[in-house]
């Protein structure tokens, strides 16, 4: 489906979320992690460490490594891990991906992670050339959070609240930033059920995305 340029007219710019909305990490997860898993093995148990699996799938590991009281020593060893992995293999976007790119509004990306895992999964996915800005938010690197970056955007490319459109999958980081600043949210999930969400707006498909432009 092709949509026409003028459906995107009130809303002037979309900001999405990285991993898990424009890409399934779990396409490359097992792969990229594996040093870490290798890692968590001698480590912690068998049934947290199919959890923190699971969570790094979705979730910063920081926020995993607290959720699961892991020693500071392992978490330590395991983000030094992090720190400097890279994936230097191509990666797909999900298949509606490209229905973005019919919208004719002008997109931003702003993904929180460690930078130079996030610029080579950018790298490898080939999009650069779709955003006009793209921001890799390193919470090793600074105490920046992706609601800074949102004013940002806002400001140097004098957007109001209502010209903008944030798309993600994290409910708590950057629908939570956006609902702060006044900006209007939608939850991107591939496996959305609607009625496990009581505040936001759900999308399981970009097709579905023109109705929340006006």
């Amino acid at each position: 489906m092709v949509v026409p340029f003028s459906l995107c007219m009130a809303t002037k710019a979309l900001i999405l979320d990285f991993d898990n909305t424009i890409f399934p990490v779990e396409s490359i997860g097992d792969e990229l992690f594996a040093p870490v898993f290798k890692l968590l093995e001698s480590e912690v148990p068998e049934a947290d460490l199919e959890s923190i699996k699971k969570e790094l799938m979705r979730t910063p590991f920081q926020k995993v490594a607290k959720k699961h009281n892991l020693p500071e020593p392992i978490t330590e060893k395991a983000t030094s891990i992090l720190r400097n992995l890279e994936y230097n293999k191509p990666i797909k976007t999900f298949d509606d991906y490209p229905q973005l790119l019919h919208f004719g509004c002008a997109m931003f990306l702003v993904t929180m992670g460690f930078t130079k895992m996030q610029r080579s999964k950018i790298e490898h996915i080939g999009i650069k050339a779709d955003f006009t800005e793209i921001f890799i938010v390193d919470p090793e690197k600074s105490d920046t959070v992706k609601k800074d970056i949102f004013k940002t955007i806002l400001d140097k490319y004098n957007y109001t609240e209502n010209e903008i459109l944030v798309i993600g999958d994290d409910r708590d980081s950057e629908i939570k930033a956006a609902q702060e600043l006044g900006i209007r949210a939608v939850v991107y999930d591939k496996n959305a059920s609607p009625e496990s969400f009581s505040d936001e707006n759900t999308i399981s498909d970009y097709s579905q995305l023109p109705k929340y432009f006006s």
